[in-house]
């Protein structure tokens, strides 16, 4: 086969592009830019006695390789972050996703912008400041913003629902902008004194807030000088907390360190902006060819910038523990022009300052990577444990879990949760409505899901399939791979724990987890403080979270569905707008005409009657 592909790669053009590799099962194994794809791909048939062990070790799997051109290697550099993210392809460096951390979003497409915690930056016309280190971190910032510059903390529906003034205004915490008690120019003012303050503008805060303060004092408004007061301290004593590097700085920059061994590799990035950090963040690689020369690390660690500020914000600087090269500098920064649209300036970290970053970086990596390798070392352990009890062909990289949720029969749903290497890959997560099944049978809804998933042959295979359930769940899923000629796919069933007993005064004990594995009579058990056994229950959990929370909302809006059927002149299209804008009766009936005349399909007559009944309904007549 090599001497095909070679023969295939000498076709390619030399223009700039993408290549993606596949293995035998079709499967992305590896995804590459290149400014000649030709010169590009052909160098990894070259001399193997010059290859790194991971590139000798990828070429054994590739059995086919397709590309994709385009214009510039800019877009290259773009079209590369966003295939590893679709594929995941097992020989890229990837970004784990088990965990999101928290921003700060400023819904500035709003006349009267509001501050919230958000998890994902998007292009949404909105601002975002972090990532933070936490969630609290941001919920007090918020609620600081909100107190001292008199922001808004409500719903976008509970604004525009009001008819009057809320508890915040009258303990003089907002200023009622929901009933135009302030113009939007004046509250914009605040607005931007909160901007100011998350990105780093202290001088100018401090200003403008004592000159407020002196104002206040001379027109004998007392009560709200002292306000301003407690602004300024509860300002300082928010800055006092926090890591400052530099107070001349009016610029976002971010950090980009790593260290590691033969054990793995993490990168750490360092979020300083103007001129205070307010939070790091570790990412844990694995295993890299540490040791190999430097090409290895400019390529791997230009890949992870690549790929990190796909999704996250973007700073006027990045400052790196190692030169990637002039050529390599340019490019970075013109995929970063592209993405951003705004420059941005990619350095080694020089003098005095600069070193001082990277040394901060460089303490917050060193820490972190004892902690990610101890996790690692657990989990791999606990993988090896899972193989070997159950005699799998390979370590169990990939487990996907099933679980079946109904309530008395009615609303028959099940989740499949998928996890790599023991963390959630929850982008790949999929809900199931139960079709073929009625009533209160899992078994049958076990068997239809399960021929379902693995009639999607465009999904990665999974090194394991836990199923929640005894011996009669693990039946019907043997008997459901059989039928779509997946039988060599490993399975186990996974009973809960139970308790003992028969009487309310008998003591009662708890037994343990069971596992149950095909043409085994007797159930496998762990150890209760095995590592195996925390991967298996946190999984089965994971998948019953979801199943139940999938289930609930199937309720809910079936509750909600039920209601507006009793309202007059709504037919299927108005009644499905309503369900997906607001989500509750309780909303609807906050909602003003004006949110609901704003809907497809509705009209004032229509609204007001809505508004009506759904009062009629929630207080009936007497008889």
């Amino acid at each position: 086969m090599t001497s095909k592909l070679r023969e295939q790669v000498g076709q390619f053009p030399i223009e700039p592009g993408v290549y993606v590799m596949k293995n035998v099962r079709d499967k992305v194994v590896y995804v590459g830019k290149a400014k000649n794809l030709r010169a590009r791909v052909r160098s990894y048939f070259g001399n193997s006695a010059d290859q790194s062990t991971k590139t000798k070790y990828l070429m054994g799997h590739v059995e086919q390789i397709e590309y994709i051109l385009t214009r510039t290697e800019v877009e290259a550099f773009l079209l590369e972050a966003s295939l590893i993210k679709k594929y995941r392809p097992r020989y890229n460096i990837r970004l784990k996703d088990d965990k999101t951390y928290p921003y700060i979003r400023a819904s500035m497409e709003h006349a009267f912008p509001r501050f919230y915690l958000a998890r994902r930056v998007q292009a949404d016309g909105a601002m975002y400041f972090g990532p933070y280190s936490s969630g609290l971190t941001v919920r007090e910032t918020i609620r600081f913003l909100n107190k001292t510059f008199k922001i808004r903390d409500c719903t976008d529906v509970f604004f525009k629902s009001r008819t009057r003034p809320c508890i915040s205004y009258q303990i003089g915490q907002c200023l009622a902008p929901c009933v135009n008690l302030v113009a939007s120019d004046v509250y914009r003012k605040d607005v931007d004194g909160a901007l100011g303050f998350l990105k780093g503008r202290n001088s100018k805060i401090l200003k403008d807030l004592g000159e407020r303060m002196k104002t206040a004092a001379s027109e004998e408004r007392f009560e709200q000088a002292a306000k301003i007061r407690d602004s300024l301290k509860a300002i300082e004593l928010i800055w006092d907390r926090q890591t400052v590097v530099s107070l001349d700085k009016d610029y976002d920059q971010d950090v980009i360190a790593f260290t590691g061994d033969v054990r793995g590799t993490l990168v750490e990035t360092l979020h300083v902006r103007g001129g205070r950090v307010i939070g790091s963040r570790p990412h844990f690689l694995g295993k890299l060819d540490h040791g190999s020369p430097d090409e290895e690390v400019k390529d791997w660690l230009t890949s992870f910038i690549n790929q990190y500020y796909l999704e996250n914000i973007i700073p006027d600087e990045i400052v790196l523990q190692v030169d990637l090269g002039l050529d390599m500098i340019k490019l970075l920064q013109a995929v970063l022009l592209e993405r951003r649209q705004l420059k941005t300036r990619v350095t080694v970290a020089t003098g005095r300052e600069g070193k001082k970053l990277l040394d901060l970086a460089l303490t917050n990596a060193k820490s972190h990577f004892l902690d990610a390798v101890t996790k690692a070392d657990q989990q791999s352990k606990g993988l090896e444990l899972i193989q070997q009890r159950f005699g799998l062909p390979t370590l169990p990289r990939r487990i996907e879990c099933f679980d079946i949720s109904n309530f008395q029969g009615d609303d028959n749903v099940a989740s499949q949760v998928v996890f790599e290497e023991g963390l959630p890959r929850r982008d790949e997560y999929r809900r199931y409505k139960i079709k073929t099944v009625e009533g209160a049978n899992d078994f049958a809804a076990m068997k239809e899901v399960l021929t379902r998933r693995f009639l999607h042959t465009e999904y990665e295979d999974p090194d394991l399939v836990v199923v929640d359930g005894g011996k009669g769940q693990l039946n019907m899923a043997v008997a459901a791979l059989k039928e779509v000629g997946r039988a060599d796919i490993p399975l186990v069933g996974m009973a809960k724990a139970r308790t003992q007993g028969e009487f309310h005064d008998q003591e009662v004990a708890t037994t343990q987890e069971r596992f149950f594995l095909p043409g085994r009579q007797n159930p496998l058990m762990f150890q209760n403080n095995s590592e195996a056994l925390h991967i298996l229950v946190g999984i089965r959990d994971e998948a019953h979270r979801f199943a139940i929370t999938f289930h609930r909302k199937l309720r809910e809006d079936r509750t909600l569905a039920s209601v507006l059927d009793g309202i007059t002149g709504l037919g299927d299209k108005r009644k499905k707008s309503l369900l997906k804008h607001f989500g509750s009766i309780e909303a609807i009936k906050q909602a003003s005409i004006e949110d609901l005349t704003s809907l497809p399909q509705m009209n004032r007559v229509i609204a007001e009657r809505l508004l009506v009944q759904l009062k009629e309904l929630e207080s009936p007549d007497e008889g």
